[in-house]
């Protein structure tokens, strides 16, 4: 390799890198909400069925998260 090919790499893993720290953040709040929804219909479900009303309806999980941000412009 050469001078310019190795400062290449070297530039080429350091932008990943900072990609990386960017967006692992983002990734474990996910992984942590889908974890904590999860428990609550496990706790929901369970609390259904303690009261004798029955099998516990399943509701139809969305395809993903969908948020909005509404903000006022003049």
């Amino acid at each position: 390799m050469t001078t310019g090919q190795t400062e290449g790499l070297i530039g080429m893993l350091t932008v990943f890198g900072i990609l990386v720290l960017l967006v692992l953040p983002s990734v474990i709040g996910i992984v942590r909400e889908r974890r904590v929804d999860r428990q609550i219909r496990e706790a929901e479900r369970a609390r259904r069925e303690a009261a004798g009303s029955g099998p516990p309806a399943e509701r139809p999980v969305a395809g993903g998260y969908f948020t909005t941000t509404v903000t006022h412009h003049s």
